[in-house]
């Protein structure tokens, strides 16, 4: 994990939670495309950065709220919070029992279509802002991170997100992979190790969330997770705005009802392999 300094407010340290707050975020009352004053994103951009070690999850959630404008009740927030981790623990134990046999046919496939790692570790940005490794099948060339800057001019994701429908840098097996959200299933050791859930808002890469809009961090109140509202809504078939309302629709009404809604949604939403690339 990095100990860089960062622009971004909203980093905290590996295992924090939200702070205490009893304000509400409500979504539906969120204008996800109004522009804001200068002013006030003049003193955003002038506000000193904390280093990692110094933000804690208190000042994490205090940041939140002030650069939003919005909050949750931390109590909403734990509400169901065991039921949720039940949940987790059951499908990623269950899903990596059942699915050894599929991850071992996918890692041999991977090893012997191109130069390079079975797995693709990545850094991408928690709850609360805390930084965590990813995992997933390698679907990229070695080295392809290097070219996002290159590939540009090519980006058709909304927003903070890049995303190209025809990306040169992923390979014969990773294009399948893909098209299936196969390249997904090692995320299922996330969910074990706690730093995701089954549910919840796709986890951003640091450079993304440095781009988000202020609002854009309500996603951070909650564990990011492998499917969500956003994936079996069109993925990346929608507009950043559209995401964005569906994920904070989520972390204002997530149960474990919803959680299980998702999940059974999700499954027909990858084999129609819509919005996937």
């Amino acid at each position: 994990m990095s100990t860089t300094t960062t622009s971004s407010p909203l980093r905290t340290t590996p295992g924090t939670h939200p702070a205490p707050s009893h304000l509400r975020l409500v979504s539906t009352h969120l204008d996800i495309t109004s522009t804001h004053d200068e002013a006030d994103l003049a003193a955003a951009k002038a506000a000193p950065a904390l280093a990692p070690h110094a933000v804690t999850a208190a000042s994490a959630a205090d940041r939140i709220i002030e650069s939003t404008g919005i909050s949750i009740d931390q109590g909403v927030l734990k509400r169901g919070a065991w039921a949720k981790r039940a949940l987790d623990l059951f499908g990623s134990i269950c899903g990596l029992i059942a699915l050894s046999p599929v991850l071992a046919i996918i890692a041999l496939i991977v090893k012997l279509d191109s130069r390079g790692p079975v797995f693709f570790r990545q850094t991408r940005v928690g709850l609360n802002g805390t930084e965590f490794s990813i995992f997933k099948f390698r679907t990229m060339r070695v080295g392809a991170e290097k070219q996002v800057d290159e590939l540009m001019a090519l980006n058709e994701g909304a927003g903070p997100l890049f995303k190209i429908k025809e990306d040169p840098r992923i390979t014969r097996v990773g294009g399948v992979l893909r098209k299936l959200s196969l390249d997904e299933l090692p995320q299922l050791f996330n969910v074990l190790g706690g730093s995701m859930s089954l549910v919840g808002p796709r986890p951003g890469l640091p450079r993304e969330v440095e781009q988000y809009e202020p609002h854009a961090h309500g996603r951070l109140l909650v564990s990011p997770g492998i499917t969500g509202l956003w994936q079996v809504s069109g993925r990346s078939d929608l507009e950043w705005s559209e995401g964005l309302r569906l994920d904070l629709h989520y972390v204002e009404n997530r149960s474990l009802a919803l959680d299980i809604k998702v999940l059974a949604r999700t499954v027909p939403m990858v084999l129609g392999s819509r919005g996937a690339y």
